[in-house]
């Protein structure tokens, strides 16, 4: 290893040890496609499978579709901001619950 860092990185020869370990730390935490369709995937997953769920609890109750965007969708937000207090933001707007959406829900079922 010493005879390839003298060949081939001249420059980095009088480099300390903590030099490498920040630059093996800055290498390991690099975003990466996998690491990032992994996490895009799973909280889109996520997100489209509560949307399914909400709109057979709708279909089920015989309630208009639109209840989900103007009641259950302003409850939930109103739950995790209250009880969980976390933003709710994000949450919320991973869960499609649009007439378009929910057409395609029946559509595919």
């Amino acid at each position: 290893m010493q005879d390839h860092l003298r060949r081939c990185h001249p420059d980095k020869t009088k480099k300390d040890l903590k030099y490498f370990q920040t630059l093996k730390d800055k290498f390991q935490k690099r975003p990466t496609l996998d690491r990032m369709f992994a996490s895009t995937s799973q909280r889109n997953d996520y997100g489209l499978r509560t949307s399914y769920n909400i709109s057979l609890l709708i279909a089920k109750s015989g309630k208009p579709h639109t209840i989900g965007e103007k009641l259950i969708l302003p409850a939930v937000e109103e739950i995790l901001k209250t009880v969980l207090h976390k933003p709710a933001s994000d949450s919320i707007k991973r869960i499609p619950l649009s007439n378009n959406t929910v057409e395609r829900h029946t559509l595919l079922n």
